[in-house]
């Protein structure tokens, strides 16, 4: 490659670079339980190995699955569900309309997937996202999820819900609705997937406004 043809395409790249920047939110959005069916999933695999079937409805705490189960602990819970090869993470079905939503999000908006995750589960997670085609342009394995910043914040989990609401107060914190996570004083909640499209458009209005 030519010196000028170098230049052209760093040029090129920076163009990207920049467009990147411009306009939208920042939405940073939970993987289990919001975007996949961990639940769903990990029962399913479950009634394959041992022939036992579990309802979903069943599942009211966090962190407590293995008591439906005869695994006596979360530990050995979470031995089974690595596996000897793909874990529970690689094969989990996803939520009813995530993955629509997201394309509709990332026309204007920078999807940013924030999951917290051991080592052995990353890799699994990867493929999952690679497979069911979402537009992330940021992915994060974390087990503080504050530490990146996002306008708009999706998640499940009670202590990460919590934790996002003390460390960013100016951002928009939204619960994903199930069972096994209560209502939190300043968090959004979200039964449906058009009820948060509304609450980013409407994040984006005020953001606009105070911008303008």
């Amino acid at each position: 490659m030519n010196a000028e043809r170098a230049a052209g395409v760093v040029a090129d790249a920076m163009d990207d670079r920049e467009d990147d920047r411009l306009g939208g939110l920042r939405i940073g959005v939970d993987m289990d339980g919001v975007l996949s069916d961990f639940i769903a999933g990990w029962m399913a695999l479950y009634a394959r190995d041992f022939g036992r079937h579990l309802e979903v409805a069943d599942v009211t705490s966090w962190d407590g699955m293995h008591e439906l189960t005869h695994f006596r602990s979360m530990g050995e819970f979470w031995a089974w569900a690595r596996g000897g090869g793909e874990s529970v993470f690689r094969h989990l079905p996803p939520m009813p309309g995530a993955m629509a939503c997201m394309e509709r999000l990332a026309v204007e908006h920078r999807v940013v997937i924030l999951s917290s995750k051991s080592d052995w589960a990353i890799p699994d997670s990867l493929a999952w996202l690679s497979e069911h085609r979402v537009p992330a342009r940021e992915v994060h394995f974390l087990w503080r999820k504050s530490a990146v910043s996002c306008d708009v914040y999706l998640d499940d989990a009670p202590h990460h819900l919590r934790e996002l609401r003390a460390a960013r107060p100016d951002a928009v914190v939204c619960r994903r609705v199930h069972p096994w996570n209560d209502p939190l004083p300043g968090v959004v909640d979200i039964e449906s997937w058009p009820r948060f499209e509304a609450v980013v458009a409407r994040v984006a209005r005020e953001r606009s406004v105070a911008i303008g």
